[in-house]
């Protein structure tokens, strides 16, 4: 049949006009078609209508061409007539008038997009919620069974986590310290209460400021790492690669870090309490005139178990919603390298959003 097909491709064709009648004889193919197009152009056009294609006995894709070519220009394009089968179903095979573009679907309305929207949200609250909870399971798994992750990736992850994190903290610690004290001590030191500028920066640090500043540094520091880690992971397909191998993602790739930042993260907040009171006390001593041992003596005075209880508490959850952002993200990252920047970037704004979510509603279950 391919031999048939090849023979008719080659005989000559010829193409004639009667009155407003275009008629085409032979095979329309690839071979026939550079003299068709010469003889075309001694032909007129101008009246024709109708395109007969009764003399056509093989066609193929080039000839499919052709006769849309010379249906626009004759503006025939619905006159094609009396083709055999065969032809019938080479037109319809190639054609391109064929493929039309499927129609767009109407805009949703509001209360569609609402629905859409509520329903999404659902759906992604429910996916962080079951990663949670493998997160933590694998991670009190992984306290006593070692073996589910890299030897010594546990110290790694803290070396990165809290040692090469200490400057930065130290250092925004002690300038927010300085802030702090200086803003105060202009409008204590008119009532004569300078020595409660030690009151009012150790409180400050201790609740508020240490955790939640320290927190913000390793979500942009730390959880920007974390979900650019993941998400290349992802897109690279090594942790499919986890998997085949049967090593569970989460219990090698996520658990070290959040088994690391559970134990840097209140050391952390522990160094930033401890220079941001040293930084008011800079201020205290060269501003208020205070000495050393009135400083400190108010300090210990004023600071009690439970505000250290709630400062380091707050540090551990700020620590575990980093880690569960940043893996969730990483996760779901798709695209390549653009995917992998958008995702790190959401993580990093989910985090730091989260970070003083929470520190909102734990200032609010305190006080109760």
């Amino acid at each position: 049949m391919n031999n048939m097909a090849s023979d008719n491709s080659l005989k000559s064709s010829r193409i004639h006009c009667r009155d407003s009648l275009l008629i085409l004889d032979g095979p329309l193919s690839i071979h026939t078609i550079p003299e068709l197009q010469k003889n075309l152009k001694q032909t007129r056009l101008d009246t024709v209508t109708t395109i007969d294609l009764s003399g056509v006995d093989y066609i193929d894709s080039a000839g499919v061409a052709f006769l849309e070519q010379l249906s626009e220009r004759t503006g025939s394009a619905a006159n094609l007539q009396k083709a055999n089968e065969k032809v019938q179903r080479a037109l319809e095979t190639f054609s391109s008038h064929q493929n039309r573009k499927p129609e767009q679907s109407p805009e949703p309305n509001f209360f569609e997009s609402v629905g859409n929207s509520v329903y999404s949200f659902g759906e992604s609250a429910l996916d962080f919620l079951y990663l949670t909870s493998e997160i933590v399971l694998w991670s009190l798994y992984g306290i006593f069974h070692t073996g589910s992750r890299r030897k010594g990736s546990v110290i790694q992850q803290s070396f990165l986590i809290g040692s090469n994190a200490i400057g930065i903290i130290a250092l925004l610690s002690f300038v927010l310290g300085l802030i702090l004290a200086l803003q105060s001590a202009a409008q204590l030191r008119q009532f004569g209460a300078n020595i409660y500028v030690a009151d009012l920066i150790a409180i400050s640090m201790v609740r508020e400021m240490g955790p939640m500043m320290t927190a913000i540094i390793i979500a942009g520091r730390s959880g920007s790492a974390f979900a650019a880690e993941i998400s290349t992971m992802k897109v690279t397909e090594e942790l499919d690669a986890l998997r085949m191998m049967a090593i569970n993602p989460i219990s090698y790739v996520v658990v070290p870090k959040f088994l690391a930042i559970t134990i840097c993260m209140p050391l952390l907040v522990t160094l930033s309490m401890i220079l941001g009171i040293l930084g008011g006390f800079v201020i205290g001593l060269t501003y208020l005139d205070l000495t050393f041992v009135s400083y400190f003596n108010e300090t210990i005075s004023i600071l009690t178990a439970e505000d250290l209880l709630v400062g380091l508490s707050k540090s551990i959850f700020f620590a575990w919603v980093i880690v569960i952002i940043g893996s969730y993200f990483g996760f779901k990252a798709q695209g390549g390298a653009e995917g992998v920047g958008k995702v790190t970037t959401s993580a990093v704004v989910a985090s730091i959003f989260a970070v003083i979510f929470l520190d909102a509603l734990f200032s609010l279950i305190y006080m109760i």
